[in-house]
This record gives C-alpha cells, structure tokens and sequence, in this order.
C-alpha cells in the first residue's frame, strides 16, 4: 500500500466489508502522523522561525544602534554573523534540511550586507544594482542547495531586480512589455521545474510560480487593453493562450484543481477589462452604467460555471480510482 491516500482508502471502505477498527487502522498506519513526524515536523519549524526572528534581530540592532556604531563594527558584525551562518551551515554532521533552512538565513544576510555597505559609503547605486548584486552573489548556494524556500527566495529576487531595473534603468519599457518579460521569466521557470525537478519540488512551489506567472500574463493583458495596442501586446496574448492552454492540460494530466481554477479566473478578469474598455464607446450618454451590470452579471455567471465545472471534473477524479 505504497503512497496511499486517504480518499482511496474512503472508497475502498465504500465498497467493502471493512470495519471500522480496520479502516482507522489502515489511516493511522498510511495517512496520520504520528508523534515522531509531528517531532520532526515542531523542530524544523522552530529552526525556521529562530533562523528568521535572528535575521530580524540583526536588522533591527543595526538600525536601532546605526548612529552609535562604528563602520568598521558594522560591517565586522555583518560578516562575522555571515561568516558563522555559512560554516554552520556546510558542518557535514548536521541535518539536510537544517542546513538548507540555515543557508537561507545567510542568504538573507547577504542582503544586509550589502544594505550595510551601500548605507556606509553612500555608494548612490540604485536599488537594482542592489538586489541585483544580492541575486548573483546567492547563486551558488541556491543552485547547490535546491531547497524549495530558498529558490523562492531567489525567484522573488530575479522579479524585484528585474522591475527595478525597468522603473529605474530601462525607463522607455512600457508596462505591457514588463509584464510579457516577467511572465515569460516565472513561467520558464514554472516548465523548467516541471520537465527537470518535479520530484524535489512541493505543490505549494509549483502553485505560487504558477500564480505569479498567471498574475503577469493577466496584469499584461489589461494594461494592453487600456493603452493602445501595440505589437508586444499581440505576442503576450500569443503567449498566453498557449500557456493557458498547456495548463489546462497539466492540470487535467495531474488531476489539480489549481490550475483549473486560477486560469478560468484569470479569464474572467481579462473579459472584465475589456468589456469596461468597450463600455466607453457603447454607453457614452449614460456613462457606462449598464456595462458595470452586465460584467456583474457576468462574473457571478462565469463563476458559478468554473465552480459547478471544478465540482463535477473532481467527482468524476475520485470515482476515477
């Protein structure tokens, strides 16, 4: 009975003669926890949570004490505490997971770091140089690592870099243009992660690369909807329907209802937009009034249908097994 889950073992009751002294059994052996995963589970999470509340710790004593410490102590206190962490971190007796959770810790730290510094010697770079600085310098240890947190730390890096870069550096960008780059950015890393690391990677990585990615595309399309059309704004729908597409079917191949609910959403957002857009030129007199009725309307509609939808594609999943 190897990755059973609890829903089969439910329908297996249905449609035996199993009592119920089997069935909790078969539950507490296969789909409970039991005291030494809730003892595992307790440990990593108050790990996590010291390794956080200390990173938060440093920030704050540097910023309380700023005027009262000395350059050199503050850059020395940084680096010391880097210094520790990463050591710690790669001591070849200590568990994958604590070490994963520590050489997150660290890797925030580099940011400090370099928050430090830049505040020290008023070097005047932009925000982007700094988060971009901070991204290439935690490379190595995301790549090595492969810890889920750690790459989603780094994926949160690469979009604030890349959105810095465009308000501060690359300021003739339009936003549709931003929003077609960062879409094709998470959701390359969304089919990377799928075609190349599935098995390391939990579901809750998979699902907010992928809602990152789907608030891009939708983001893109509004925006291009309001402002006049231009080419890019043809390529991202291009692209989007062809991402929305191959999630559909991912979400069908895996039976995930994520997918099959957060692109219809998705839709039913964009559809939104445009119809306030063509309301302008239907509604002039009275101002747009009866578009915001009909989109109403329409959106209770068209969510009820993906609900109602979502339900029996899950029905027809379980009695699938």
């Amino acid at each position: 009975m190897n990755n059973i889950k609890r829903a089969d073992i439910h329908i297996i009751s249905r449609h035996s003669n199993l009592t119920e002294k089997a069935v909790d059994k078969v539950l507490r052996e296969n789909i409970y926890s039991d005291k030494a995963s809730w003892q595992k589970f307790l440990r990593l999470f108050s790990l996590a949570l010291g390794v956080g509340f200390t990173v938060s710790g440093i920030v704050f004593f540097l910023a309380y004490n700023w005027a009262d410490l000395h350059k050199f102590a503050k850059i020395g206190l940084t680096e010391a505490l880097l210094i520790a962490t990463t050591i710690v971190a790669f001591l070849p007796k200590i568990n994958d997971n604590i070490k994963n959770i520590i050489l997150t810790g660290a890797s925030v730290l580099v940011g400090v770091l370099f928050a430090v510094f830049g505040q020290i010697y008023q070097t005047g770079a932009d925000a982007f140089d700094f988060f971009l600085a901070w991204t290439v310098f935690v490379t190595l240890w995301v790549l090595i690592s492969n810890f889920p947190p750690l790459w989603l730390l780094y994926l949160l890096l690469i979009n604030t870099t890349f959105i810095l870069f465009a308000q501060q550096v690359a300021k003739d960008w339009s936003g549709v243009f931003i929003c077609t780059l960062l879409f094709v950015i998470n959701a390359a890393v969304m089919i990377s992660t799928v075609l190349f690391n599935k098995n390391n990677m939990p579901n809750w990585f998979l699902n907010t690369v992928a809602l990152v990615s789907t608030s891009y595309a939708s983001i893109g399309i509004i925006i291009g909807i309001f402002d006049n059309y231009q080419t890019i704004f043809l390529i991202l729908i291009l692209i989007t329907v062809s991402a929305f597409a191959l999630g559909i079917w991912y979400g069908l191949k895996t039976k995930s209802s994520f997918y099959l609910s957060v692109i219809p959403f998705s839709l039913i957002i964009i559809v939104s937009a445009f119809l306030i857009k063509i309301s302008d030129s239907l509604f002039k007199i009275s101002g747009g009034g009866e578009m915001f009725l009909i989109i109403g309307f329409f959106t209770i509609i068209s969510v009820t249908l993906t609900i109602k939808n979502l339900i029996n594609i899950q029905k027809k999943w379980a009695n699938e097994k």
